[in-house]
């Protein structure tokens, strides 16, 4: 029986990440950054501009986003250490997305090189 762990180094043999030193200049390239984690994970921090959708809920999102229904759309995606987003850039490129990577590291390697981090702003009840 294959553990978890056998399920991401599968994956991560046939999807392209992207070093974090390449990160930001992949993000800028890309039609989208999707961030896999939890909704809760998301709302706690994220990377600037980052659009969630859990990696439970990916391929049913973007088969309900027109905007990121083409084969030849540019998708980083990342989660909290990596293997959730190899898995779900695996699940794309099955999908027949031909433009996906994921960021090494995941969202734990840039909060940690002190990269930038969006947090949603609390409502003042003062």
């Amino acid at each position: 029986m294959k553990t978890p762990q056998d399920l991401v180094a599968a994956a991560k043999a046939h999807v392209q990440e992207v070093p974090l030193a390449e990160a930001e200049a992949a993000i800028r390239e890309a039609d989208a950054l999707i961030d896999v984690r939890e909704e809760s994970e998301f709302a706690a921090g994220h990377i600037p501009g980052a659009i969630h959708a859990s990696r439970g809920m990916l391929e049913f999102k973007l088969a309900g986003n027109p905007a990121l229904q083409a084969r030849d759309v540019k998708v980083v995606l990342y989660c909290k250490t990596s293997g959730r987003a190899a898995l779900a850039a695996a699940s794309m490129r099955e999908m027949g997305y031909l433009n996906v990577k994921s960021i090494a590291g995941g969202f734990d390697a840039w909060q940690a090189a002190g990269k930038p981090v969006a947090k949603p702003e609390l409502p003042s009840f003062g």
